[in-house]
């Protein structure tokens, strides 16, 4: 019951941002207009953007499926894709993507996946995910830094604390792999610390919680050392991943058969968006993507800017959030209905 209300409260506040944006963003707009320029938009490139998103996050789900074959467990491909479409409902509306691995976890035990594998694979996937993401954000900054300051202006500012968010977290995961004695001591006496202090009051539950998740750190330490070949292509098939989900402002862009600016560099500063979006605490980056597509975009999309942003963003997050909703609502109404049909109160049928 907690779990539900958590869950009931964080989209009630993701629906009030969503509307707070759009209210911002379409308060002064001739409505009729932006319909009438919306109607304009190729089906055939929309559709291609659509079948972007469903790929991407199907990608994640060959990922799953790889590594869980590597360790030896059976999965199907179309459970994999069933996990995959609910860690992405649950990142799209929690703060920083922060519930999308739990409610996977959850819902790979019920289906008899072992709580540890299943944590060892999605920790890997995440910082593969989180690695190409700072890859992409150097190449960037190195290559290309006075054409996505051009284009940013003053948000640039934006750019350089996301990369900064993530440069953190994926170089703390990594030290938590790669050097997990280490970690774990200073982890340990560090608690100690606090609680001779006062700062923290002594629980034994939360030292013996700490040391369980330093044990999944040296597990995927180990991983990564005996299958650097897996490790290897499941960063290829995340950078692909990655880049079919930038691709998708390219596919509207070509939708209303615009011209002039070169397919890689739309590709690239949608890029730079998702870097500088990526780690901020709000769910799916709603409000602060939405802004930067209209300062970044304005010479690119020229008078349809809005109608743009509005396509590229339904297609790569509103629509990928209605997928994953209903997709997850029926994942949970099979389970309370195994559950039902394993106490023997299926409800009979009329």
């Amino acid at each position: 019951m907690r779990k539900n209300k958590k869950s009931i409260l964080e989209i009630l506040f993701l629906v009030l941002l969503v509307v707070f944006t759009f209210y911002a963003l379409l308060k002064d707009q001739e409505l009729d207009e932006i319909n009438q320029v919306l109607k304009t938009a190729s089906p055939g490139w929309l559709i291609a953007a659509l079948v972007l998103v469903i790929v991407f996050v199907c990608s994640e789900s060959v990922i799953i499926h790889y590594m869980m074959i590597s360790l030896g467990k059976k999965t199907k491909l179309h459970q994999c894709i069933r996990y995959s479409f609910i860690g992405f409902f649950y990142s799209c509306i929690t703060p920083s993507a922060s519930g999308g691995q739990p409610a996977q976890i959850y819902y790979m035990s019920k289906d008899g996946l072992d709580v540890s594998i299943s944590t060892l694979v999605l920790m890997i996937v995440t910082i593969t995910y989180k690695a190409v993401l700072v890859l992409v954000g150097f190449v960037v900054l190195i290559f290309m830094s006075p054409t996505v300051h051009t284009y940013m202006g003053a948000s640039r500012y934006l750019l350089y604390l996301g990369m900064g968010l993530n440069v953190i977290a994926v170089t703390s995961m990594m030290i938590l792999v790669f050097v997990p004695g280490w970690t774990k001591r200073i982890l340990y006496y560090g608690l100690r610390f606090l609680e001779k202090m006062h700062l923290l009051k002594h629980k034994r539950a939360r030292t013996r919680k700490l040391l369980l998740s330093m044990n999944k750190y040296r597990e995927a330490s180990v991983y990564f050392r005996t299958h650097k070949r897996v490790v290897f292509h499941v960063m290829l098939i995340t950078i692909f991943q990655r880049f079919c989900l930038f691709f998708v402002t390219w596919m509207v862009y070509r939708s209303f058969r615009l011209s002039g600016t070169p397919m890689g560099l739309v590709v690239i500063l949608q890029a730079v968006i998702s870097v500088a979006v990526d780690m901020l605490p709000l769910p799916g980056g709603v409000g602060v993507s939405e802004g930067l597509f209209m300062t970044m975009f304005e010479p690119v999309f020229g008078e349809k800017l809005l109608p743009g942003m509005l396509l590229s963003r339904g297609i790569s997050y509103y629509a990928l959030l209605i997928i994953s909703a209903v997709l997850t609502f029926i994942a949970h109404f099979n389970l309370v209905r195994r559950s039902f049909q394993k106490q023997g109160n299926t409800p009979k049928k009329m």
